[in-house]
């Protein structure tokens, strides 16, 4: 193992490391621009410059030492790149020395010469590695005077990312994501010395399902999303770490909220499940229906029409359909429910008697691929299974309700409209048996339905999902709703609306009135005279620690710790070691 001298501090480090890497495992920071853990080395922008060089040593092999007893170092004669140079045994590193800031002060200097001062403008602001260098590494003014040089802006390299030559400091990243992670080898340097840009080979477009990541590797302004352009500053939303609904990979995300809308969601780090990035589809599909086309306060149907209700009043209706149907009912449940939400509809069902009870399967071969995106489209279709909850289809459901209609369907999550044609379950429910419908989002299934519960979604709740490969992840509340308040519950809040007045308008966001489905179902037992009576997402999970074996000696605490525990390691979870955060300034989430 080598040992090698960082700033005066002794590290033991493996071999094949580079000095970036040996320093980043320990806790020093390097600045950089071009070098990133996922991708190959570039070393082109010259950011992490360091004096390199070894003990003395004399004839006999003993260090020589200067007037005052310390070692003295022979250094090598130029600084070295950190990001490309390997270390060795005995080798000595000043990252914080005369000529090492020198150098620093001069590639800043060097990189601003004809970067634009789009800062009041740009949507990188505040999380930009220009805007923070500049504060940490640079002299704080130029001697450039003359006229910056020009290049293309606002070019759509897809409907997704928008691209601006005058800011790109031309290092690479993204160029190596297309090549080394997206597999689409579209872009490329053109030109050369100062009027360098990126352009994409004739007649293509940056169109691959993970092509949104070069965002977020831009170290700079250069890409932006089309989609969160000029939406709102990075310091005006709060940043709350999450898991993507989206398919059963389960990508760590973080949720950026302003004024109780997502604005974005962008990825985590988490090196168990998808490393560095996310797909597009996750970005982009999975915050829309959170904003908008929500059910708000519950319903019952009187007279014919569906009347709102008080959340006693319609646990009451549904606690009174369920016990009056002895056990004739049927509860259908979405894949995309927590596990806390699918451990208490399993309790639910068995204190009313009912013995069917399934998940719907979601299978979408076109979606998937061999990377992060998964054909199964429920977010918790593994932790379901691990509960001892079985699966089945929407085919299968039709057919079973053609052969025998229960006098109650219960549907927590699911909507059999948002899947098949509406058309045959709209024939199907409407004759006959009684519907509940437990949904977050506007549907049709609400027109038919006897009584509507109205549901939380995935930014609204604590919980945990577990994804296809058996990682137990924690999930926690971005969002706020009529019952939960930001201060009470320790949820993140930005600035903007943590400070805004009452006559702000940007303190007037939506709050729903919705609970969590595992909450929605304790009330209906408790309706009914069951004691099955849990005061938080964290007793839930407790119970199921408690009794299911593959969730054993987890926690919130340590699902949090770990950024996820597979089933059946909780007495043994992996650690997530070195986690490499991209933006320092930016407001962080963990």
């Amino acid at each position: 193992m080598p040992t090698i001298t960082i700033d005066g501090r002794k590290i033991e480090t493996q071999p094949g490391k580079t000095i970036i890497e040996a320093a980043l495992e320990n806790g020093i920071a390097i600045p950089h621009f071009c070098w990133h853990p996922a991708l190959s080395v570039a070393g082109n922008c010259r950011m992490c410059l360091v004096r390199v060089g070894s003990y003395k040593k004399g004839a006999d092999g003993t260090l020589e030492r200067d007037a005052e007893g310390n070692p003295v170092v022979q250094w090598m004669p130029k600084l070295q790149i950190a990001c490309a140079t390997p270390v060795a045994d005995g080798m000595v590193v000043d990252t914080v020395g005369e000529k090492t800031i020198a150098a620093q002060n001069a590639v800043m200097e060097f990189l601003l010469i004809n970067h634009p001062l789009d800062c009041p403008i740009c949507d990188e602001a505040g999380q930009c590695k220009l805007q923070e260098y500049a504060f940490k590494h640079s002299r704080g003014e130029s001697r450039f005077v003359e006229e910056k040089v020009h290049k293309p802006k606002r070019v759509a390299w897809s409907d997704r990312i928008i691209f601006d030559g005058e800011r790109c400091i031309l290092c690479s990243r993204c160029i190596r994501f297309a090549n080394e992670i997206a597999k689409q080898p579209v872009l490329t340097f053109v030109e050369r010395n100062d009027h360098v840009t990126i352009e994409l080979f004739e007649g293509t477009t940056f169109d691959s399902p993970y092509s949104m990541n070069v965002i977020e590797l831009c170290p700079v302004g250069a890409l932006t999303s089309a989609d969160f352009r000029f939406k709102s500053r990075v310091w005006e939303m709060s940043f709350t770490p999450s898991v993507c609904p989206g398919c059963a990979r389960g990508c760590n995300i973080n949720i950026g909220v302003r004024d109780n809308q997502i604005l974005r969601l962008e990825p985590r780090p988490n090196p168990h499940v998808n490393q560095y990035w996310m797909c597009d589809a996750g970005r982009l599909e999975q915050y829309r229906w959170v904003n908008s086309g929500r059910i708000s306060g519950a319903a019952v149907r009187r007279n014919g029409a569906l009347a709102p209700a008080s959340f006693e009043e319609a646990f009451r209706a549904v606690a009174d359909l369920l016990s009056t149907a002895r056990g004739d009912a049927m509860m259908v449940l979405s894949g995309s429910i927590t596990n806390e939400d699918g451990f208490v509809a399993r309790e639910c069902a068995a204190a009313f008697g009912i013995e069917h009870v399934a998940f719907v399967e979601r299978n979408d071969p076109t979606f998937g691929d061999d990377f992060l995106r998964s054909s199964d489209r429920n977010a918790n279709a593994t932790g379901l299974r691990a509960l001892g909850i079985p699966s089945t289809t929407w085919k299968e459901l039709l057919q079973r309700m053609h052969e025998r209609m229960p006098a109650v369907i219960y549907f927590i999550g699911a909507d059999p409209f948002a899947e098949q044609d509406s058309s045959s379950w709209e024939e199907l429910l409407g004759s006959g048996g009684a519907i509940i419908a437990q949904l977050s989002n506007h549907s049709q299934l609400e027109e038919i339905a006897d009584v509507v519960l109205p549901a939380a979604t995935y930014a609204e709740i604590e919980g945990t999902f577990t994804n296809c490969d058996g990682w137990v992840q924690y999930l926690q509340p971005a969002v706020e709703t009529a019952e939960t308040l930001r201060r009470i519950n320790g949820m993140a809040q930005s600035r903007l609306d943590e400070f805004g007045a009452p006559n702000d308008r940007w303190t007037h966001g939506e709050r729903r009135l919705c609970r969590p489905h595992w909450q929605l179902l304790t009330g209906v037992a408790g309706a009914a005279g069951h004691s099955i009576a849990y005061r938080s997402a964290a007793e839930v999970f407790a119970a199921i620690e408690d009794r299911v074996e593959a969730f054993r000696a987890m926690n919130y605490e340590a699902l949090r710790q770990y950024r996820g525990i597979r089933l059946g390691r909780g007495n043994d979870p992996e650690p997530v070691g070195v986690v490499y955060r991209s933006h320092y300034m930016k407001p962080q989430s963990d």
